[in-house]
């Protein structure tokens, strides 16, 4: 258990994150029929005559219902403001009580945790949809430049998209080839199932997001990043070693497992840093952020 001063500090950083308005996107574009199958794009805030690089974005909040695209529009606005195209990628996730703030969750009673085979589906159909979407939606936007990134359980599906083309042959995600993109920046990510289940990551949040117990094993080669090594694509991994929500241990057992699979990931521990301030723009390790996926970008 962390101690007081360990938690206190993470209950400030969390209430930092959240306390920044939603910001509205310049256009948002559907890739499919359900409410949640939505793309958000944020032109970049730059003087820049060139087309700009475009970062993918997808949000974290255990692939729970009551987290959605929203709190991490500032995030998103942030990058935007640094010079890059954004877009902020929904898709379905569990539960029925679809609501921004914790605290707003009924009953006391936690939702499960994405739902199967959806969460992947969408994420799937979303990236297969962009390059045609962001033509039309962001024209400044150069797709040959594009950043994969995301928060959390967003930075597991990242890693998961990034890694289609070595899923299981029957897989019905796989694709024949890698996607184009200059690389991951995976923030804070749920990367390797069989680790957070021994940590009790976001209550057993990964287990519900294969279905159960019953499910989990079977389900784990389609869908646990650390099983999809390697890739080929550039992949850093950007962690606070003070996370108490996704603690640094899982990024470490993603980054071991890709050396073994001979590919290099980069790994970046922030001393002093929780959970949220990867995507909180007042902080300083948001500008790390922006610096890593920079690299990668230009």
């Amino acid at each position: 258990m962390p101690d007081d001063a360990a938690a206190a500090r993470a209950a400030a950083e969390e209430e930092s994150a959240f306390s920044h308005s939603p910001v509205d996107p310049d256009v948002s574009s559907a890739y499919g029929d359900h409410p949640d199958q939505v793309i958000d794009f944020y032109a970049p805030r730059s003087d820049r005559d060139a087309l700009a690089p475009l970062v993918v974005v997808l949000h974290g909040g255990a692939w729970r219902a009551r987290y959605d695209r929203r709190h991490i529009t500032p995030f998103a606005d942030y990058l935007a403001r640094r010079g890059f195209a954004v877009a902020n990628v929904e898709y379905r996730r569990g539960g029925e009580t679809p609501s921004l703030i914790p605290e707003q969750n009924t009953g006391g009673v936690t939702p499960p945790a994405g739902r199967w085979p959806d969460t992947f589906d969408d994420v799937a159909a979303a990236l297969d949809a962009l390059p045609d979407l962001v033509r039309t939606a962001i024209p400044q936007a150069d797709p040959r430049r594009t950043v994969l990134t995301g928060h959390s359980a967003g930075g597991h599906l990242a890693l998961w998209a990034a890694a289609r083309h070595v899923l299981p042959a029957d897989a019905p995600w796989r694709t024949a080839g890698p996607t184009a993109l200059r690389g991951v920046v995976a923030l804070a990510p749920i990367a390797d199932f069989e680790v957070a289940e021994k940590l009790d990551v976001c209550g057993n949040a990964s287990l519900q997001l294969l279905g159960g117990r019953d499910t989990f094993t079977d389900r784990r080669p389609y869908a646990d990043p650390v099983l999809l090594l390697p890739t080929g694509i550039a992949t850093t991994l950007v962690q606070g070693r003070a996370d108490l929500v996704v603690p640094h241990a899982v990024a470490e057992s993603y980054a071991d497992a890709a050396a073994k699979a001979g590919e290099v990931v980069g790994l970046t521990l922030l001393e002093d840093v929780g959970h949220f301030p990867l995507i909180d723009p007042a902080a300083d390790a948001c500008a790390v952020v922006a610096e890593e996926i920079a690299q990668l970008a230009w």
